[in-house]
């Protein structure tokens, strides 16, 4: 790193030379840095602010819902290549101060959305006392573990190093409900629903389950579950548990399924009596999405991990592009007592693991509910309509062709 930094500081200071002196010849290495480096640092500025500006519509094609991912590698790119165009090759003319400000701007945008899920922000989910937590805490581990995944071994070992009360595995097939067969012992009440399309899934666990069901709230190939637990307390929870498809290129090219699924999750819970309730998942969709955050206002959960960090869970085999796709939403009846991103186990996702202790004093003041805003209902019909017509003229299916 150094050695390359060395030899940009010195391009700088020949190319500051050369505007000083125009007799002087330039060196190979300005014309590298004049010809090379400057197209690249406005490529890539350029890029950060068009994926910033296409992240605020509301398309739901897959090639712009894609730039909500990735905002703090934008908030990177945009910072990074501002600053080495102001340090390197600032004139002063009108189109310069442009893209400086545009980079600043998209920097600004881009850390606004995440902040909250940095320590920079105030936690919305307050810390929970483990001497409180007899009888009326409980322990959820979710987990993708992707379909082709032949380690299971893996994930049986971390179930039992952390002991979870429930268990939610996605992308389980037959093979999959065999691999987690030895569990049914120790889990005496479970929901599972294999599939060979990626959207099987399996719940387990060791509280009863109260009307268990698998329902097909927006396509008749995407399950979800959705039943009440009781604590030994005798509290009753109720849980859904969710695996949209997820938006990408040549098969589904549409975020509408994903959406919809949320937005009606989402104002079914906001509608409903006031209750402890849990939304956990892989959503295939990040916290900081504009759909994340119209489910949260509709529904009025909270996140854990606000305050507290990513989290990101998401793709566990390239560190540089990850996301916090598998998440834990609960009611303000819960403090927090653990969360924690789990070891590899040879998936595509990190499982995730999450303890709660039901309080009902956790609510307002100290954690009041996530609000709505003006416009939430008319967004929410609008995903919802939108679903509603392509599931009738068959375009939420995916391309298999």
């Amino acid at each position: 790193m150094v050695f390359p930094l060395a030899l940009l500081i010195s391009g700088w200071h020949d190319c500051r030379y050369e505007r000083r002196s125009p007799t002087s010849s330039a060196t190979p290495l300005n014309r590298l840095v004049s010809t090379l480096l400057r197209p690249l640092v406005i490529a890539v500025g350029t890029i950060a602010c068009l994926g910033t500006l296409l992240s605020l519509t509301r398309s739901s094609h897959w090639s712009v819902r894609a730039w909500d991912f990735p905002r703090v590698q934008i908030a990177a790119a945009a910072g990074l290549s501002g600053a080495l165009f102001r340090l390197l090759f600032f004139r002063g003319r009108l189109a310069d101060v442009l893209f400086v400000l545009a980079n600043a701007a998209c920097v600004l945008w881009q850390g606004r959305k995440i902040r909250p899920y940095t320590r920079l922000s105030q936690r919305q989910v307050k810390r929970g006392r483990i001497r409180d937590s007899k009888d009326q805490s409980f322990r959820l581990l979710i987990t993708n573990v992707q379909m082709e995944n032949k380690s299971a071994d893996r994930l049986l070992r971390l179930i039992d190093e952390y002991q979870p009360d429930l268990i939610m595995a996605v992308e389980t097939d037959e093979q999959w409900v065999r691999a987690l067969a030895p569990l049914d012992s120790e889990y005496p009440y479970s929901l599972k629903h294999p599939q060979d399309n990626y959207y099987g899934l399996v719940l387990l666990s060791r509280f009863p389950l109260v009307q268990p069901r698998i329902e097909f709230l927006v396509q008749d190939d995407v399950p979800s579950v959705h039943t009440e637990f009781v604590l030994p307390g005798g509290q009753s929870i109720v849980l859904h548990g969710l695996h949209p498809r997820p938006p990408e290129p040549l098969r589904d090219m549409s975020s509408t399924p994903r959406d919809a699924e949320l937005v009606a999750v989402g104002r079914a819970i906001g509608e409903a009596d006031d209750r402890p309730t849990i939304v956990a998942g892989d959503l295939n969709d990040v916290a900081w999405s504009p759909t994340s955050e119209l489910f949260l206002r509709l529904s009025g959960l909270l996140d854990p991990r606000i305050g507290r960090g990513f989290y990101n869970s998401f793709n566990a085999n390239n560190p540089l592009l990850r996301y916090p796709l598998d998440h834990v939403f609960h009611s303000n009846h819960f403090k927090l007592l653990d969360l924690r991103r789990l070891p590899h186990i040879g998936s595509d996702h990190f499982p995730m693991f999450v303890e709660l202790l039901y309080d009902p004093a956790a609510a307002k003041p100290a954690q009041p509910k996530t609000e709505s805003e003006p416009g939430d209902d008319e967004q929410a019909d609008e995903k919802l309509n939108k679903q509603s017509e392509a599931a009738r003229t068959g375009d939420d299916r995916p391309n298999d062709g």
